[in-house]
């Protein structure tokens, strides 16, 4: 499926799913340096799994685009 945006520029599911893998990808190292450079414990338990969380969001989009373009 296609989709063409405002300034008429063809959109791929393809795409999108390559902009949300990187996108998931730059949250788990943003989280995972926020866990390291927080002095509040707590807040940085938190960032850790925040990490954790976004790296297997990442994974499953990865698969996914691995995926879509073996049946693409």
């Amino acid at each position: 499926m296609t989709d063409k945006d405002k300034h008429n520029v063809t959109i791929t599911t393809r795409d999108r799913l390559m902009l949300a893998w990187q996108n998931s990808m730059e949250l788990t190292r943003d989280f995972e340096t926020y866990s390291k450079e927080t002095e509040d414990e707590h807040v940085a338990v938190m960032f850790s799994a925040f990490a954790e969380d976004e790296g297997l969001h990442a994974a499953k989009l990865l698969g996914l685009l691995e995926e879509y373009d073996t049946f693409a």
